[in-house]
């Protein structure tokens, strides 16, 4: 009996010992584990070669290349959402007979702060830079003929403040009705009046102020293949608010394998400041990719766009 009873105290003690552990436990704070900074990255090198002998049908020998680098650094926690983008191409072509031709150059650097207030819906501000890194001119970017362009002439600032939608990780809609622009040709050859809307021979700025709106929609057409789609309508308070500044951008992304994938891109473009035209640019490419995870989103917004600028 008394054998019993002593085991009986022994199971009960374990018991008791076993709960208190388990009280301690829950009472311990839960650890998160999921980092509140987080970089999505591609980096991308695309070569291109034809070489013709004797071939009837005609062409020119030519080699060309395109380099560029797209990066996601966000930091969310709560209710706050801090995205930088950073937007890098640039590639050239070179044409026995013609010559180095660039067919590339894009700088698109942006920031964005935003609140949340209400589901799916945020306060937002934030800022952006646009420009390109080389020389632009006239006749295809030869450098004999006229020089249109250069890095910063133009360069476009945007800094304004908002509300942005964002429903589900596939669509996003922001609204700026404070948005300040500014452009700048910082290249004193290209400081005559009316060229990008400045209004004086030397002037090195033009300062608009007005509503900035933008939408992106992302659409996983099958596996490994992706389309991300980018509007943009700008209109000035100050002059001529009817003449807008309408921009798309499309890019269909895809992944061969791990290192290798194949993008097309089309770029639409109106601004009454540059040419009373609308401007196209369309690109494609096949490479060798890398790309670059490092943390994981806290709402797992891989390849996030949803705070661009245009």
């Amino acid at each position: 009996m008394r054998k019993v009873l002593s085991g009986i105290s022994v199971l009960i003690g374990v018991s008791i010992a076993a709960q208190e552990i388990k009280d301690v436990k829950e009472e311990l704070p839960v650890v998160d584990t999921v980092k509140v900074w987080s970089v999505n990255a591609q980096n991308t090198l695309m070569l291109n070669q034809a070489a013709f002998s004797n071939w009837v049908g005609g062409g020119a020998n030519n080699v060309g290349w395109l380099a560029g680098a797209n990066y996601n650094i966000t930091y969310e926690k709560d209710r706050v959402l801090w995205e930088n983008i950073i937007i890098l191409g640039f590639g050239q072509n070179n044409t026995k007979g013609i010559g180095t031709r660039k067919t590339q150059d894009v700088v698109n650097i942006s920031t964005n702060f935003g609140k949340g207030f209400a589901e799916h819906w945020y306060l937002s501000g934030g800022a952006s830079l646009q420009t390109q890194f080389a020389s632009g001119y006239e006749d295809g970017n030869n450098p004999a003929a006229a020089k249109i362009s250069s890095f910063m002439a133009p360069g476009y600032i945007n800094l304004g403040a908002g509300i942005t939608y964002r429903p589900s990780d596939n669509l996003t809609v922001t609204l700026r009705p404070t948005n300040a622009r500014w452009t700048l040709v910082l290249d004193e050859d290209l400081q005559r009046a009316g060229t990008y809307g400045l209004k004086n021979d030397g002037d090195a700025c033009l300062f608009q102020f007005g509503f900035l709106g933008s939408a992106v929609y992302k659409l996983k057409i099958m596996e490994n293949i992706n389309l991300v789609s980018t509007g943009s309508v700008f209109s000035n308070y100050l002059d001529h608010p009817e003449r807008l500044v309408l921009s798309y951008n499309g890019v269909l992304s895809m992944k061969i394998n791990k290192y290798v994938s194949a993008n097309v891109t089309l770029d639409l473009l109106y601004d009454h400041n540059q040419i009373q035209k609308t401007q196209l640019k369309q690109t494609l490419g096949i490479g060798f990719a890398y790309n670059l995870e490092r943390g994981k989103k806290r709402s797992d917004k891989k390849d996030n766009r949803s705070w661009k600028s245009n």
